[in-house]
């Protein structure tokens, strides 16, 4: 079962809007935090102030350089027929070969196209699968591409809870007003041994800043949280103390995060968007070994 995001209901619009704006319309980096769409094909920022990290300090590398060899005149047709598709404006970030002859992975942030090494065919959308092994390969990529060091989050800037002995770890992205933020909120709450880092974001709603300024300013803020999420129960404060939700908001923006709930497991995978209880933990479980 497909993970879901909040705003998912645009996906395809964006999708179709994308088909009759042209395929170079693609390949031009999106305003940070303006395409709605699932984080499979959310759009990592570029253009962010110099100050921001850029999508290079914080996603993953590729850790199998062999598979990722390309022939060089091969590389060089793709680059062109993608740069003339985009007028010259295309970033493309890496060409890699694939398993099927002939056949490229294009990257444009932490989306994927394949184009054949004649430059001649481009597969726009879907994903390619190995039958045999039964993977489906574009997602283990994307995984791979939107992969974080854990280590490098400011956690210092998140709610943190402890459940049991907190031994399992993971940061999460919500807004107040997510509906799926809430559905793995109450999920979270049958969960043990797990250390939680919130980090409210604020833009699905007019309030969703001053929920997440209100539980933030709270004598308890990991408590109000939960209350709020669980219980829709605004903590009783102007919320007018000093939070680090602007902050939160640019390193959300620096990781390509455009929707919510977005969960980050302690090895660095993303999941983005609601998954099932079992599925989660199976998720947790296997994330979370050292």
């Amino acid at each position: 079962m497909p993970c879901i995001s909040c705003r998912q209901r645009f996906g395809l619009i964006a999708v179709v809007a994308a088909l009759v704006l042209a395929v170079g319309w693609l390949l031009r980096s999106p305003e940070p935090g303006m395409l709605p769409v699932p984080a499979a094909l959310a759009a990592s920022s570029t253009a962010s102030d110099a100050a921001s990290p850029s999508v290079d300090q914080v996603v993953g590398k590729a850790a199998d350089n062999a598979a990722a060899l390309v022939d060089p005149e091969a590389e060089a047709r793709v680059r062109a027929a993608m740069g003339a598709l985009g007028g010259g404006s295309a970033a493309i970030d890496e060409v890699r070969s694939t398993p099927v002859a002939d056949i490229y992975e294009v990257r444009v942030g932490s989306r994927l196209l394949y184009v054949d090494g004649q430059g001649r065919y481009l597969f726009l959308d879907g994903d390619l699968i190995d039958l045999q092994a039964r993977r489906n390969l574009t997602r283990e990529r994307i995984e791979e591409i939107e992969a974080i060091d854990f280590s490098s989050l400011p956690l210092d800037l998140a709610i943190r809870q402890v459940k049991g002995n907190g031994k399992r770890v993971i940061a999460l992205f919500e807004d107040a007003n997510c509906g799926y933020c809430k559905r793995l909120r109450a999920d979270l709450v049958r969960v043990d041994d797990v250390t939680i880092y919130t980090f409210p974001l604020a833009f699905l709603a007019a309030d969703s800043e001053s929920k997440a300024n209100r539980a933030m300013c709270a004598a308890d803020p990991g408590k109000a949280w939960n209350e709020l999420m669980l219980h829709n129960r605004v903590p009783d404060n102007p919320g007018t103390c000093a939070t680090p939700l602007e902050k939160v908001r640019d390193l959300a923006r620096s990781l390509g995060i455009t929707g919510t709930p977005v969960v980050f497991f302690a090895n660095g995978k993303r999941l983005g968007g609601y998954a099932p209880p079992e599925r989660f933990n199976q998720m947790l479980e296997a994330n979370s070994a050292s």
